[in-house]
């Protein structure tokens, strides 16, 4: 039978939300954000779970999070680094045996189980996925001095979002050549396998309501998308 491990990221200290509480640790209905995805990935077809969190929040996420709501396929929590990639990679040098890896934002809160099951078949087929949404915005590209520069046509924009998958070797080649990747601007895994220039990335047809925890009002916007589709959430 084939693994598929996620690495849930969880490290972030989001000082957009203005708050002293991290925003993965903030409340969303009375349990905390990084709950509900944690909840969608146990419910899934992935094996086991790694968690990267701060250094000082791995006790809390043991005994608070993990323990008090059963997340059985939790395998491991880990220290995060000081990028984002180098949370991931942190996540990568815990895995002793698998076949794919799914990367999700732990601040993604509201993925639906369904979504990532599709994304698990769809990695298998096609070794290197993400999920994305068709931009409902015209996109404009600007200059460094705020001067538009084009346009680019919006059937080919998409508002990229996690889980990302791969199949775990090419995961594992993209990070052991990350030396040579000095000055890019790094923002989530896709790019870093972008920069082997070897495999095609496909995209695969994610949720609107699959948004990223960022600001206070995104709580708002989490509550009322909770309330209207709790039965699938």
């Amino acid at each position: 039978m084939e693994k598929v491990t996620a690495i849930v990221l969880a490290a972030g200290h989001g000082k957009r939300m203005k708050s002293s509480v991290s925003k993965q640790y903030m409340l969303l209905r009375d349990k905390p954000v990084l709950y509900y995805s944690l909840k969608a990935f146990e419910n899934s077809l992935v094996t086991d779970i790694i968690v990267v969190v701060g250094k000082d929040d791995i006790s809390y996420v043991k005994e608070e999070i993990i323990k008090p709501y059963g997340f059985h396929k939790v395998a491991h929590v880990v220290e995060g680094g000081s990028e984002r990639y180098l949370s991931v990679l942190n996540g990568l040098n815990r895995i002793n045996d698998t076949d794919y890896v799914l990367v999700h934002d732990g601040a993604r809160p509201l993925i639906k189980t369904n979504t990532i099951n599709t994304v698990i078949s769809e990695v298998k087929e096609k070794k290197a996925c993400i999920v994305g949404v068709a931009s409902k915005d015209t996109v404009k590209i600007s200059t460094h001095e705020g001067v538009i520069d084009c346009t680019p046509d919006r059937k080919q924009v998409y508002m990229i979002q996690t889980p990302q998958a791969f199949e775990y070797s090419i995961l594992r080649e993209a990070y052991d050549n990350l030396a040579s990747y000095q000055g890019a601007m790094i923002t989530d895994d896709a790019m870093i396998v972008e920069c082997l220039n070897k495999y095609p990335i496909y995209l695969v047809q994610g949720e609107y309501t699959n948004i990223k925890i960022t600001t206070p009002e995104d709580l708002i916007f989490a509550d009322a998308i909770l309330k209207e589709y709790q039965d699938v959430i």
